[in-house]
């Protein structure tokens, strides 16, 4: 159990949860250094919703980036994901404890959450059994979020390299639930009681290299070399890399699409 400088607390758990769609344990350690990092205000928008600030729970938490997020305005976060592999690569922090554990059946500590999140994970789950553990963990008057994003803007030149890569090279290999990615999650059930929220993006400054491995973290990338024993992006980069054109590094920016609700029943 992450406490500063512990391990994982494995919840009764094995390996890797029943029935999870585990697109990311093989590559958890790139996953941690090359996704992006949501922008501070997110978080403090997400507070601002929560006069109580004693507990929060990030399902399907990954590295534990939005968990750590969260733990600069909640006393404590629960954070927890059904892949092992990624929790073992999780940012500790002193008020965040880690587990291992599916959405559908959060850690008995999540109970009483005042704000529950999931940070680009929401369309693996089964819905019709995470909201029922939702309606359970959230206190009256908690508040649930869930936000993604899609693809990112650089220039006009890469954007349309990395467009070609994810509709046509890496298309085909993308699993069936990433649909509700491209449409912000307004085809995903939600609960009631929404509150509108306003709009967020994230930007980094990345060199090409930190691109192409960002790119080599896509679950798509991934299962294309699994079938095809060859790399995708092989495919294209020598086209980014004439797209980059000279510069160091470039701004990358991701807008972020976000759902939330004031938990009123389910």
């Amino acid at each position: 159990m992450f406490k500063g400088d512990g391990g994982a607390q494995n919840s009764g758990m094995d390996k890797h949860v029943s029935g999870f769609q585990d697109h990311f344990s093989a590559q958890a350690a790139a996953y941690a250094r090359f996704r992006p990092n949501y922008p501070p205000e997110l978080y403090e928008f997400l507070a601002g919703l929560t006069p109580v600030r004693a507990l929060a729970w990030d399902c399907g938490t990954g590295n534990g980036q939005a968990a750590v997020g969260l733990a600069a305005h909640f006393r404590r976060v629960i954070a927890s994901d059904a892949s092992h592999e990624q929790v073992a690569e999780a940012r500790p922090h002193a008020r965040v404890t880690y587990y291992v554990a599916a959405a559908e059946h959060p850690p008995e500590v999540a109970q009483g959450a005042d704000l529950v999140t999931v940070a680009q994970a929401l369309h693996w789950f089964d819905h019709a059994r995470f909201y029922p553990q939702l309606r359970r963990v959230l206190r009256p008057g908690g508040v649930f979020a869930a936000w993604g994003y899609g693809l990112m803007q650089i220039t006009p030149a890469v954007d349309a390299v990395v467009q070609d890569y994810y509709a046509r090279i890496v298309g085909p290999y993308w699993p069936a639930d990433r649909r509700h990615v491209e449409n912000a999650y307004r085809s995903l059930p939600f609960p009631p009681g929404e509150i509108a929220v306003p709009a967020f993006s994230m930007r980094a400054d990345w060199s090409l290299d930190a691109l192409l491995g960002y790119l080599d973290t896509w679950s798509a990338t991934r299962r294309y070399l699994k079938d095809r024993g060859e790399h995708a992006l092989g495919r294209v980069q020598t086209a980014l890399a004439r797209a980059w054109e000279a510069a160091e590094t470039r701004r990358v920016t991701w807008p972020l699409f976000m759902r939330a609700s004031r938990f009123g029943g389910l």
